[in-house]
């Protein structure tokens, strides 16, 4: 017999990521997705772009661009990220870029750059997802 009793379910909290953080997607497909995020006015507690806001662009990016080409019916799970944060953005607004690097049946990765106004390298990465079936 187990000592561990299930965790309660949590409630959807769907979107309040992307509002929370002032993400806008510019532009999604399998193969290129496009996100521009602020610098100031955003509500993390910091009053500037660190590496964990920088590779929440970049996880956010390539895993809807992975969903894009995943599919109706499918999902893209496992999503594995190695990101570098190159400088923090101090003002105005960031864009991210995921471009392609592999769109296969069973994995999709994407190279991330997240850029700052001045188009200097805020962070780079490269994430990888499953794809599977919804059904399980």
């Amino acid at each position: 017999m187990s000592d561990t009793t299930p965790a309660p379910a949590l409630p959807s909290t769907e979107g309040t990521l992307l509002e929370r953080m002032g993400i806008e997607l510019v532009e999604v497909s399998a193969r290129r997705a496009v996100a521009t995020m602020p610098v100031e006015g955003n509500t993390q507690p910091y009053g500037l772009l660190h590496g964990g806001a920088s590779a929440v662009l970049a996880e956010t990016l390539g895993s809807y661009a992975a969903q894009a080409h995943a599919g109706p019916g499918r999902v893209a799970v496992g999503i594995e990220l190695n990101a570098t944060h190159h400088r923090s953005a101090r003002a105005g607004v960031v864009t991210g870029t995921a471009e392609a690097l592999h769109l296969g049946s069973s994995l999709a990765s994407y190279q991330v750059v997240v850029e700052d106004a001045d188009g200097r390298r805020v962070c780079t990465a490269r994430l990888t997802c499953m794809l599977i079936d919804a059904r399980g």
